[in-house]
C-alpha cells in the first residue's frame, strides 16, 4: 500500500510540474527557445534533487546518476584538453606526423606511467601500477607536506609568538594576543596525558576544552553557512526564474 502511494505521489508531482511549465508557455512567460528548456531542465533537477527530503525515489536516482554522469563527462574533457592534449599529444605526436618541431622524448616517462596506473585493472599486470602510485604519493608528499608545515604550524605558531604589548600597537591586537597565547596554552594542556589534570593543570585543561568548542562550533557554522548560501541561491532561482515570483 506505501508502494503504490509513493509511486501516485511521484505520478502526481511530474503532472504538476508539467502542467504549471505548460501554463506558463501558455501565458507568454517562458518563449519557446532553449533559455525557456534550460531553465525547465534546472528546475526539474532541482526538484528532484529535494524530492530526497522525503525520500528516496527514482527521481532522485536519475537526478543522481545524471549528476555523477555529467561531472565525470566534464572532468575528463577538462583533464584531456589542460593536461593531456598540451603535454602529451601536441608535444609528442603533433610534432612527429607533421615534422613542424622536434618532438619532446621525455613526455613518453610519464605517458608510460600513466598506463602503468590503467593497468590497476589487471590481474597479471597490476604490480606495474605500483611504480605509478609510488612516484604520486612521493611527488605529493614532497610538495605537501612543506605547505602543510608552513601553514598550519609555522603560520600557527607566529601569532603565539609575538609580545604581548608591543609599542605602536591597539589594545585591542594586544588583547588579542593574550587570548591566543591562552588558547594556545590551555588546548595543548589538555592534550598533555602525562599530567593527571588536576589542580591548576585541570583547570587549565577545562579551559582549553572551551576554546576547542568554541573553534570546532565556528567551524561547524561556517559550514552551515556555506550550505545555506547554496540553499538560497537554489530558492531565489526557482522563485526569480521560474515562478516569475521575485524581480
Amino acid at each position: 500500500m506505501r508502494r503504490g502511494v509513493d509511486f501516485w505521489i511521484l505520478v502526481g508531482t511530474l503532472i504538476t510540474f508539467v502542467a504549471v511549465n505548460a501554463f506558463f508557455f501558455s501565458v507568454g512567460s517562458f518563449e519557446v527557445n532553449w533559455n525557456s528548456f534550460g531553465i525547465m531542465i534546472a528546475v526539474g533537477l532541482t526538484l528532484a534533487m529535494y524530492s530526497f527530503l522525503y525520500k528516496d525515489n527514482p527521481a532522485f536516482k536519475i537526478a543522481e546518476n545524471l549528476y555523477v554522469g555529467v561531472a565525470l563527462g566534464y572532468t575528463v574533457m577538462i583533464t584531456w584538453f589542460s593536461a593531456l592534449k598540451p603535454d602529451i599529444y601536441d608535444s609528442l605526436f603533433v610534432p612527429i606526423f607533421s615534422e613542424a618541431a622536434k618532438p619532446e622524448y621525455i613526455v613518453i616517462v610519464p605517458l608510460i606511467l600513466g598506463v602503468f596506473m590503467l593497468l590497476r585493472i589487471s590481474t597479471q599486470l597490476s604490480w606495474l601500477s605500483r611504480w605509478s602510485f609510488a612516484f604520486m604519493v612521493g611527488l605529493g608528499a614532497g610538495l605537501t607536506i612543506p605547505n602543510y608545515i608552513h601553514t598550519f604550524i609555522l603560520k600557527q605558531l607566529e601569532p603565539s609568538m609575538r609580545p604581548l604589548f608591543y609599542g605602536g600597537e591597539s589594545v585591542y591586537a594586544s588583547v588579542n594576543g593574550i587570548f591566543i597565547l591562552v588558547g594556545v596554552v590551555t588546548v595543548l594542556l589538555y592534550f598533555l596525558f602525562s599530567v593527571e589534570h588536576k589542580g591548576p593543570v585541570g583547570v587549565a585543561s577545562k579551559i582549553g576544552i572551551y576554546f576547542l568548542m568554541v573553534s570546532f562550533g565556528a567551524s561547524f557554522g561556517y559550514t552551515v553557512m556555506g550550505r545555506m548560501s547554496l540553499l538560497i541561491g537554489r530558492m531565489i532561482f526557482l522563485l526569480k526564474d521560474w515562478l516569475g515570483v521575485l524581480h
